[in-house]
């Protein structure tokens, strides 16, 4: 799964243009690599997204195409 859609299906960004803008400005890396929005990431990867207040870690656990609000923090873990 792209990292621009997994952003938005787990509500981490609100909307997907606004993740593609996120990577493209290099704002989010991977595993400790700055990564475009086409980027595919994996089950264990590790995100970080840079904001202006502040960033955000955490793991990725699963990846699904769909999932419902309540239900959308099992798709990842915050790492401190």
């Amino acid at each position: 799964m792209r990292i621009d859609k997994f952003l938005k299906v787990s509500r981490i960004l609100k909307r997907r243009t606004v993740a593609q803008e996120a990577a493209s400005a290099g704002k989010i890396s991977v595993n400790g690599r700055e990564v475009k929005p086409a980027y595919r990431v994996k089950v264990g990867d590790i995100v970080e997204i840079s904001f202006v207040t502040g960033k955000l870690k955490f793991r990725i656990l699963e990846l699904k195409e769909t999932v419902k609000k309540d239900d959308a923090s099992s798709l990842y873990e915050i790492i401190a």
